[in-house]
C-alpha cells in the first residue's frame, strides 16, 4: 500500500511521521515545499506536483486548513487522479462541505471517507488520536488498517457528514470550556483568591474538566507559544459549529458573543498561538500580560 499525504503542517506533519513508522510507502506534498524536508529526510518521498504525488498512491490523505483549500486540491488539482483511489479527508470542515466533496470524488471514480480527529501533534505521533469516520461502511473497512496506525480505536459513526458534525460538537466544547475557565480564573485572581485553593475546590467537584489543569500554567504565565491547536482554527471551527447548529434548527445565540471575542484575536496577534490565548482576550482591554 502506498499513501500520499497532502498538508504537512502541525497535524499533517505529525500524522506523516507516524505513517513513516509503518511498512507502507509514504509520499508527501505541501504548497510550501520546505515543510516536507524533515519528512523526506526521515524516509518520505515527494514529487514536484500534487498530481504526480497522487499518482504514486492507493490512498490520498488530506490534512489541509479548511474546506475551500481541500476542495481546490481534490476536485481541482487532483481531478484526474481520483479514479480508483481512496480519499481520507481529515481537516475539520462543515458537514455539507464534506458531503459535497464525497459527491465530487465519487463522480470522478474515487472513494471518500471523512476522518476528523480529536487530539493534535502529541497524540498523532504515538497513534492515539481519537478518530471518527463518516462514509460508506465498505470504504471504512478498506481504510481501517491505515486508520489504526493513527488511532487505537477508530469509530465509524455513519454516513458522510456525521463525523464532521461530531467533531464540530467536540470543538465547540473546547471553545466554551476554555472561555468559561478563563473568565473564572481571572475573577478569582482579581478578587484575591488563592488560585490553588480555587483549583482544589474545582477538582473535587462535578464541574472539573482535565483541560483546566492542562492549560492552567500557560494562562497564569501568559505563554501561548508552540501551539498544538492555534486560536485561528478554534475560531474557524466555532463559526462552522454555529452554521451547522443553525441548519439543524438549534438556537446558538449564546455562542455568538464568544465568536465575536475570538474574531479579535487577529488584531491582537493571537491567531498563530495556542487556543488558550483566548485568556488574553477575556482579560479585558489592555489587561493581563502581553501574549508571547
Amino acid at each position: 500500500m502506498a499513501i500520499a499525504l497532502f498538508g504537512t503542517g502541525l497535524l499533517g506533519g505529525a500524522i506523516a511521521s507516524r505513517l513513516l513508522e509503518g511498512e507502507q510507502e509514504l509520499w508527501v506534498w505541501n504548497r510550501t515545499a520546505k515543510r516536507c524536508q524533515s519528512l523526506i529526510q526521515a524516509g518520505a518521498r515527494t514529487a514536484p506536483t500534487a498530481q504526480e504525488v497522487a499518482g504514486k498512491a492507493d490512498w490520498l490523505v488530506t490534512v489541509l486548513s479548511d474546506g475551500p483549500s481541500t476542495e481546490a486540491l481534490l476536485l481541482g488539482e487532483l481531478d484526474q487522479q481520483l479514479a480508483g483511489r481512496g480519499v481520507i479527508q481529515i481537516a475539520t470542515i462543515a458537514p455539507e462541505q464534506s458531503q459535497a466533496l464525497a459527491a465530487g470524488v465519487a463522480e470522478r471514480g474515487g472513494r471518500y471517507l471523512e476522518a476528523p480527529v480529536l487530539g493534535s501533534k502529541p497524540e498523532a505521533l504515538v497513534g492515539r488520536l481519537q478518530l471518527m469516520a463518516g462514509g460508506e461502511p465498505e470504504v471504512f473497512a478498506a481504510a481501517e488498517p491505515l486508520l489504526k496506525q493513527l488511532s487505537e480505536a477508530p469509530r465509524h459513526l455513519g454516513p458522510v457528514g456525521s463525523a464532521m458534525a461530531c467533531k464540530l460538537a467536540l470543538n465547540q466544547l473546547i471553545a466554551s470550556l476554555t472561555h468559561a475557565f478563563s473568565l473564572s480564573l481571572h475573577l478569582v485572581q482579581r478578587s484575591g483568591v488563592d488560585v490553588e485553593s480555587f483549583m482544589e475546590i474545582l477538582r473535587g467537584s462535578a464541574l472539573y474538566a482535565p483541560t483546566f489543569d492542562k492549560k492552567l500554567e500557560r494562562e497564569l504565565q501568559g505563554d501561548y507559544a508552540n501551539p498544538n491547536f492555534p486560536t485561528a482554527h478554534l475560531r474557524k471551527d466555532l463559526a462552522l459549529f454555529l452554521e451547522a447548529s443553525q441548519a439543524a434548527g438549534l438556537n446558538g445565540e449564546g455562542l455568538k458573543g464568544l465568536l465575536q471575542l475570538l474574531q479579535r484575536s487577529s488584531d491582537a496577534g493571537l491567531d498563530g498561538l495556542d487556543y488558550c490565548a483566548l485568556h488574553a482576550l477575556t482579560a479585558g482591554h489592555g489587561a493581563g500580560k502581553a501574549p508571547h
